[in-house]
């Protein structure tokens, strides 16, 4: 390993750590978060996007930022987006109330889609195709330890100092990456150097999402499904002048003549969306159900990432060598089963229980996302790199997002827009099986997605 490549693989990692550390933080500390804005009128619809927001922001810039970064240079694009991760990081632990803080959350995830877009494609720019599989899984491992710490130490950094806090310390952690890609990190990567942007596409994407994935969380106001019909035209809009310009903000002819790529995406998609939830639910469950702490929660949660951290390499190097879609489809399964179980928790369903499963679940993610990562990366030319980053990235913050709007809209029904107080706890715990219903059903569906991508190996 030479010295551009040990420095991309510091740096992607350092990347693929501080994101969903922040996320996975930051769920914890939800509970706290609402009890910090009572009194402005906070419920549980409006702490919801606490999370979403941020994942929305995220979602929206990374198909733009990833043809942008193709272009001016994917290590610039990088460091910008770590300065304004950790910049709106450090207001968001200064925010007065709940509406600036979604603000800050929105441009910390404008931050985060700059990152997702361009770490990934720098890694595999920099590894020839025979290691991409082993670094990805080192990679996405550093996502797991991230998932792993986050719960944990926000749980610890919560209950001792307030939510607030997290904030600082994802603040400091930020202003790391950008030292290092100065110091360490030599050379630029624009394989799309002199082609054109389609700003007129991005104008046409960005709105269009928001409407899409806004209309779907708020489903069932008539203005949720305005919304939603609004963001499908205008995403269908999107996709057919994608095909017709000559340089397109996104390759839309990779879905359509790639089915490698494309299935991977989707499963990739349906994966997220069943999944990403978990933590949410659970860390309300746990809390205001079973009445743990920040603190014991974020030990319980644990349990997931810990198992996911330790297969993810192992996973990775195996898809150099088996099909990708044959250990990912495993892991969709194991995911199912494990998601299925949460759908019948009760009031006595033990803590230790719940840790198993988690564990349980953790080996199923690990099999899926690192093959899957290989699959999506390993199915393209080098001068798509950015896009199929992108692309991987969109993928799974849409799925996060989506994970997130389900989880959003059934609260709302079962709940309505009310603070989450004991007398509703019984409401709260009807959701939170009905969301698990839906997502094992998610699962079944990503089965069959993950399995009938095709093989990777021989279409290389």
């Amino acid at each position: 390993m030479n010295t551009v490549q040990r420095s991309a693989l510091t740096v992607a990692t350092i990347s693929s750590f501080i994101t969903p550390f922040m996320i996975s933080s930051v769920n914890v500390a939800l509970p706290a978060i609402e009890e910090g804005f009572l009194d402005q009128g906070i419920n549980a619809v409006l702490l919801s996007w606490v999370a979403t927001s941020y994942l929305l922001a995220a979602g929206v810039s990374l198909v733009p930022m990833g043809r942008f970064a193709d272009i001016v240079g994917r290590k610039k694009i990088l460091g910008l987006g770590f300065l304004l991760f950790s910049l709106s990081s450090l207001l968001c632990a200064l925010s007065p109330n709940v509406f600036f803080l979604l603000l800050f959350r929105v441009l910390q995830g404008f931050g985060g889609g700059m990152i997702f877009s361009t770490g990934m494609a720098i890694l595999t720019s920099v590894f020839p195709p025979h290691q991409r599989g082993k670094v990805l899984g080192l990679a996405v491992t550093a996502v797991y330890i991230g998932l792993l710490t986050g719960p944990f130490l926000g749980g610890l950094l919560t209950h001792y100092f307030g939510w607030r806090s997290l904030f600082v310390v994802i603040f400091f952690l930020g202003v790391i990456p950008p030292l290092l890609i100065v110091l360490f990190l030599k050379g630029e990567w624009a394989d799309a150097a002199g082609e054109s942007y389609d700003w007129f596409g991005a104008l046409l994407y960005i709105p269009s999402l928001v409407s899409l994935i806004y209309g779907f969380s708020t489903l069932k106001q008539r203005m949720g499904l305005l919304l939603l019909v609004a963001g499908c035209a205008g995403l269908a809009a999107f996709v057919y002048r994608q095909r017709k310009i000559r340089e397109p903000l996104f390759q839309v002819n990779l879905f359509i003549s790639n089915r490698v790529f494309a299935l991977s995406n989707a499963a990739a998609l349906i994966h997220y969306s069943a999944t990403f939830g978990l933590t949410f639910l659970l860390s309300f469950y746990l809390q205001y159900i079973k009445g743990l702490d920040p603190r014991m929660t974020g030990i319980v949660l644990i349990a997931q990432p810990v198992t996911m951290a330790l297969f993810s390499p192992l996973a990775g190097r195996m898809s150099d060598r088996i099909e990708p879609r044959i250990i990912s489809s495993i892991g969709m399964a194991i995911t199912f089963g494990g998601l299925f179980y949460f759908s019948f928790l009760g009031l006595d369903t033990s803590v230790y229980t719940i840790a198993g499963v988690l564990l349980f679940l953790g080996f199923g993610f690990a099999l899926f996302s690192s093959p899957n990562m290989n699959a999506i990366m390993g199915s393209v030319e080098p001068r798509y790199l950015g896009i199929a980053a992108g692309s991987s990235g969109t993928m799974r913050v849409l799925g996060q997002v989506l994970s997130m709007g389900i989880a959003t809209l059934i609260l709302s029904v079962f709940m309505g827009e009310r603070a989450i107080l004991p007398d509703l706890y019984p409401l709260l715990l009807q959701s939170i099986c009905r969301t698990f219903s839906v997502f094992s059903a998610l699962c079944i569906v990503g089965i069959f997605a993950s399995l009938a991508r095709g093989d990777l190996h021989a279409s290389g």
